[in-house]
């Protein structure tokens, strides 16, 4: 059993590793022009250096002959600041390149991630997705370039130096290659638990952000709820996971680079043994030596070079694993609309037919056979107990989700052969929980209609009530809102959301529970813009309230994924006993407030 699975690991290895290079060369491919000139900088900085052990023995020889040192000197010098310049040169050059690979990740990432299907963001968590925008792409920075010329010139004055070494005394470099191979085979040991502890350290730092993510988006409740030490505990948990794991990289790699230091020193010690006893008896000369032994340190940087490439790389390839984690989701296909604001807009009908829903594999089924139409024009209203279907209705109709079976038509065409962006052009959505993004008021009221004027913004500020508010404000429509609109009102939000919604003028306006925290008077007014807008358009309500349906042209009500009956408030009160009970009910609970 083990030695069958032992292949099938391997070739995972390897598939993974072939596919994170390709990832990998996928963001250098656009820079390759500017990662070769950092290449070719790096070295000719490595040539300087490569050349001075020679010219340091061409210097001995001199010394040793009695003739003259000056131009050598001076050859060396300008060797050396010709170096320094040609290796500063290419790492800034590397350094802004790494900075556009990060950028070019960043905006690959984000645009795809606003694009995700909602099925892939309610499986995922938000904080660790952000983690890999943020996180992750800083650990491409290094592996991009760095790493990869750090490997292409380390390999190139390793072999070159090695080259020269030969040329030198082949003797010594026998002996330095068999203490170098030896130290090497144990460092390649330690490569794989630096790619490990990265990996793992990076997916405690996605928790960290989860967690913090998760109390952020609650945070008056936690602090109601006196949570601030359990979550505190929480996050910092993840923290301590990703501190242990940084730990962990930290002291592999510096069994790495304690390795090459290793290699370098036993190196140099075996060819000064070896070395002394040749130039003693007279088979070297000493300068020959002493060249030798600048090559042997010089061997230092190349080492160094090609680890620091290695270790670039493994934790690089945690960081490529995850990003690509996020290009494996699925997202929605959207095209530009160069849509007309029309003032009077076309009400769209809508029909569903024979509509099944799950939210996956082996889950119950959401919807079951859900039929009915809804002629263009008008107010429908969707009513039915917590659980019915009802918010789902409008998640199918906005193709957030798509029906595992049947059909959903606006204006008799199947919402899946719409171009998805059109279909979104014509729908006015307002969520359950009205959200309020940060920024100022004007912004979130223009947020799904950025081409309104000035006069259509007062229109809809008077329609919803705003206008009081927006006198209030210190600066009117360009005061901030606060994170989430925790600035305003639960009803002032629901209002901000109405109004984003109709400044849109859509054909179709989706309303899910938008009254539900007004204040009667205000509810009063909504509804007279709601039964205005009706006129105009079709408007379709989910309401737990009473008032709010009454005006209704239709209403669906909905048990258990299922349509049970569609009719007017009066039909269905005398015809169908589950709308009746919750007329009674909510009738009962009126009469108790009032």
């Amino acid at each position: 059993m083990n030695t069958a699975s032992a292949p099938e690991a391997t070739g995972a290895e390897s598939l993974r590793a072939r596919e994170t290079l390709k990832a990998l060369y996928g963001y250098v491919r656009p820079h390759r022009w500017a990662v070769a000139l950092g290449l070719l900088c790096a070295l000719a900085g490595a040539a300087g250096g490569l050349l001075q052990p020679l010219a340091t023995k061409t210097l001995v020889d001199r010394l040793s002959s009695g003739g003259t040192i000056g131009t050598i000197l001076l050859a060396m010098t300008v060797l050396v600041l010709l170096s320094m310049v040609a290796e500063a040169f290419g790492a800034y050059v590397l350094e802004r390149t790494a900075e556009s690979v990060v950028l070019a990740a960043r905006r690959s990432l984000i645009g795809r991630l606003l694009r995700l299907r909602l099925a892939e963001v309610d499986r995922m968590q938000p904080g660790d997705l952000m983690s890999r925008v943020t996180s992750d792409t800083t650990l491409l920075r290094a592996v991009s370039t760095q790493a990869v010329v750090s490997a292409a010139t380390g390999a190139v004055t390793l072999v070159a130096a090695v080259v020269v070494m030969a040329f030198l005394d082949a003797v010594l470099l026998g002996v330095t290659l068999g203490v170098v191979a030896v130290v090497s085979v144990a460092a390649a040991l330690v490569m794989p638990k630096i790619g490990q502890a990265a990996e793992r350290a990076q997916a405690a730092v996605g928790e960290m952000s989860t967690g913090l993510e998760r109390v952020f988006g609650a945070f008056r409740t936690v602090k109601a709820s006196g949570a601030e030490e359990r979550e505190t505990a929480r996050v910092e948990a993840a923290a301590r996971r990703a501190w242990r794991h940084g730990v962990r990289s930290a002291k592999w790699e510096a069994v790495l680079g304690s390795a090459d230091d290793l290699a370098v020193e036993l190196a140099f010690l075996a060819v000064l043994a070896v070395g002394g006893a040749r130039v003693a008896s007279g088979d070297m000369p000493v300068s020959t030596l002493i060249a030798f032994l600048l090559y042997l340190f010089y061997l230092m940087e190349p080492v160094y070079k090609l680890v620091e490439a290695a270790s670039h790389y493994q934790e690089g390839a945690a960081a490529i694993a995850r990003i690509a984690q996020v290009d494996g989701l699925a997202t929605e296909k959207t095209e530009k609309q160069d849509r007309q604001r029309s003032v009077r807009p076309r009400p769209t009908s809508v029909r569903f037919e024979e509509v099944s829903f799950r939210y996956g594999p082996g889950l119950p089924d959401i919807h079951q056979r859900v039929d009915f139409e809804v002629p263009g024009g008008g107010m429908t209203a969707f009513v039915g107990p917590s659980g019915a279907g009802k918010s789902t209705v409008f998640a199918l109709v906005e193709r957030f989700y798509e029906a595992t079976g049947g059909r959903v038509l606006v204006d008799g065409k199947d919402v899946t052969k719409w171009p998805l962006s059109e279909l979104r052009s014509v729908i006015g959505y307002v969520e359950q929980d009205a959200p309020v993004l940060a920024g100022t008021l004007r912004e979130n009221l223009v947020f799904a209609a950025p081409g309104a004027t000035d006069d259509d913004i007062r229109e809809v500020l008077a329609r919803t009530r705003l206008d009081a508010l927006v006198e209030r404000l210190p600066h009117g429509l360009d005061t901030p809102v606060g994170h989430r609109g925790t600035k305003l009102s639960g009803g002032e939000r629901q209002r901000v959301a109405i109004a984003r919604a109709l400044l849109r003028r859509p054909r179709l306006l989706l309303l899910d529970e938008a009254t539900s925290q007004l204040d009667a008077v205000n509810e009063l007014a909504l509804r007279d813009v709601i039964a205005e807008t009706a006129r105009e358009t079709t408007v379709l309500v989910v309401a737990h309230r009473l008032s709010t349906v009454t005006d209704a042209d239709r209403i669906v009500v909905m048990d258990a994924g299922k349509v049970r009956a569609v009719g007017t408030h009066e039909e269905l009160r005398a015809e169908d006993e589950l709308y009746a009970q919750l007329a009674a009910t909510q009738l009962l609970t009126s009469a108790g407030r009032g």
